[in-house]
């Protein structure tokens, strides 16, 4: 059922800016005693094999052939290549595509039905070379239909291909689908690097126009009338289809509900092999999700909860503590799902996966997957040196279709610049020199007793000068240690890169705490001697504390009251159905709902205190954990 990729390699195409020194044959040597120099200009690209980014922003002339037709369509050749080129547009023709694209996606249903042949792709996290790659895999969008199932953004720091999904929408508004993932949301965007990009390339009126744009992406797809396909998963809260297309999506996604589990929710970790769990059971009753909480008073009083409740609910669905939100759901409960609905299958995304795709136990009735997962990010956030895949559907075969990572432009953690970025490396030389010269005079040297000074003011002034000396060794050996310190995080920070909970130096230096288990787990991931499996199961370890939904920020603070008040609405549950949701906790299900503390830092500055990491040994934890996972 899979087709490795046979595509040319995107390096061929595109450039990437190297990050390696240029090889010792490049420089000329010579006997003579003349040294030779090399002249650099000052004025000229010292690197013309890397592509110089456009100077100039593409305006709306640029792109439409008719700035004054409304009908018009962006040129997607001449956007793709300035977008390669890491050049941007300006503030007015990021709008018109943004508005346009957006005014497209609010005629379509919540959720839309689409016949094959289709191409399904996961999540790409703003990955815009990998983007290309994967159109030159599963065909140009002009003769190829595509369905996307969300997280365009965020995780990623370098690449703004929003801009581009959108233009192939307004292009190709029948057969080029984008769907909601849970990185589509302020809350997310906020937390994690998308709303710093747009500030950083674009303003504050280009975000706030994409976070309205979001709000207008469906939410699940059925295609062909056989294949349910959503971001996350099924829900307690929906029964059937028709659930699905009369939910309100048009506002910010809740913390719970049935739109948050659409976004949020995974198939439990033994997914068709659930130990204790009956292969049939009854359909669960309806009930509103309870948002897991970090702090400490809450997972105490939910874990006194009764345990003794067995209800059916709870034999198909778990509280899904890896996210901190939604739920696990059972094999059982997507069977039940498909059976009652008459569906052959649900197609997700939501998961890195290491191959770019996995394929769940198969039904009975059918003896086709019940759950397949996509994941179309290739060398997620860099680290993860996972393949990506697509699925496509054409005449009742499914193919999949993997493809490795291209090469990019490589850009610094929080959008720094080379200059600050390097001055704890130049700082911790500068004092290497200074101390080198105070320390011409050793201890001994500077409380020798010299005979010649005879007057007491003479000996007092030559004690102060010595002291002063000292006390000047001793500063610039606190300021080597504090660069040093910086130095060695910078280089950590490279090495964890989306995994830092932080890029503020100063922020992970004073927590000591956090920058030990960032160096315990850079040192992990530098270990050269992992397979590629290795590396993929402790990397996704180690990211699990960033795939928890963040704490919360007073959201109705961020959107229009309108917005606000609509949330309210659909999404807190009347206080009968609060009460019996929580009796329906059993008290194991937060059992392994910790945060670890490489994430508690962040999230203690976004959104107030969190729950204290334990103490672990993370080297034993991560490695132990991997080898069980590799096992699986």
């Amino acid at each position: 059922m899979t087709s490795s990729d046979k595509t040319p390699d995107a390096s061929s195409a595109f450039l990437s800016v190297s990050s390696s020194p240029p090889s010792s044959s490049s420089y000329s040597t010579t006997t003579t005693t003349t040294p030779t120099t090399s002249n650099y200009s000052t004025t000229e690209r010292n690197c013309p094999t890397a592509p110089e980014a456009p100077a100039y922003r593409l305006d709306i002339e640029d792109i439409y052939s008719d700035s004054s037709d409304p009908d018009d369509k962006p040129n997607l050749d001449i956007l793709k290549q300035h977008l390669l080129l890491e050049g941007r547009l300006t503030e007015q023709a990021a709008l018109r595509i943004i508005e346009s694209g957006a005014a497209i996606l609010r005629e379509e249903s919540t959720m839309i039905e689409i016949s094959a042949p289709l191409t399904i792709c996961g999540d790409i996290h703003g990955q815009l070379y990998d983007l290309i790659k994967l159109f030159e895999v599963g065909g140009s969008p002009a003769t190829t239909r595509y369905l996307f199932l969300g997280d365009y953004v965020d995780r990623v720091d370098i690449f703004f291909s929003v801009l581009y999904l959108w233009s192939l929408k307004i292009h190709y508004p029948k057969d080029f689908f984008l769907l909601r993932g849970n990185h589509e949301c302020r809350h997310l965007t906020d937390y994690f690097t998308f709303k710093q990009e747009c500030l950083v390339k674009y303003t504050e009126k280009v975000y706030e126009t994409i976070m309205s744009a979001f709000d207008c992406l469906p939410l699940a797809a059925l295609m062909n009338k056989q294949f349910l396909c959503v971001h996350g998963g099924i829900s307690p809260e929906i029964r059937t289809l028709d659930d699905i297309r009369q939910l309100d999506r048009f506002h910010e996604p809740p913390a719970y509900g049935a739109m948050c589990d659409l976004l949020w929710s995974d198939p439990v970790e033994d997914y068709g092999y659930e130990a204790d769990i009956p292969s049939s059971t009854t359909p669960p009753k309806r009930r509103t999700s309870i948002p897991l909480n970090d702090s400490p008073s809450n997972i105490l009083s939910q874990t006194n909860l009764p345990s003794s409740s067995s209800s059916s609910n709870e034999q198909l669905f778990l509280h899904n503590t890896t996210r901190g939100c939604s739920y696990f759901y059972t094999y059982a409960a997507v069977n039940e799902f498909l059976l009652h609905n008459q569906i052959l299958s649900v197609i997700r995304a939501h998961e890195a996966q290491d191959v770019g795709y996995r394929m769940y136990k198969k039904t009975a009735e059918t003896g086709f997957p019940s759950l397949i997962t996509i994941f179309s990010a290739p060398n997620y956030l860099d680290i993860y040196q996972n393949k990506a895949a697509i699925m496509k559907y054409e005449n009742n075969v499914l193919n999949i279709r993997q493809f490795n990572s291209s090469p990019h432009p490589y850009w610094l953690p929080n959008f720094i610049d080379v200059f600050s970025w390097s001055l704890p490396f130049v700082g911790e030389k500068v004092i290497d020199v200074l101390l080198s010269i105070l320390n011409i005079c050793t201890d001994e040297e500077l409380a020798e007793y010299d005979e010649h000074i005879d007057t007491l003011i003479e000996r007092n002034e030559r004690e102060l000068r010595k002291e002063r000396l000292r006390l000047k060794i001793r500063a610039l050996g606190k300021v080597a240690k504090a660069y040093k310190s910086f130095r060695e995080l910078s280089e950590h920070i490279i090495t964890l890169r989306g995994l830092t909970p932080s890029t503020n130096l100063t922020e992970l230096n004073n927590n000591t705490e956090v920058k030990t288990e960032a160096e315990v787990a850079a040192n992990i991931l530098r270990d050269s001697n992992d397979s590629t499996e290795e590396r993929f199961s402790k990397v996704k370890i180690l990211d699990q504390v960033n795939e928890r939904m963040p704490p919360s920020k007073p959201i109705y603070s961020m959107i229009s009251p309108m917005i606000a008040e609509r949330i309210k609405r659909t999404s807190i549950p009347n206080d009968t159905s609060q009460e019996s949701s929580k009796k329906d906790i059993s008290s194991n299900i937060l059992k392994n709902g910790t945060t670890q503390g490489l994430v508690k830092m962040r999230r203690e500055s976004y959104g107030g205190n969190s729950s204290l990491a334990p103490i672990v040994d993370l080297t034993a934890t991560i490695n132990g954990k991997s080898n069980l996972l590799m096992k699986k």
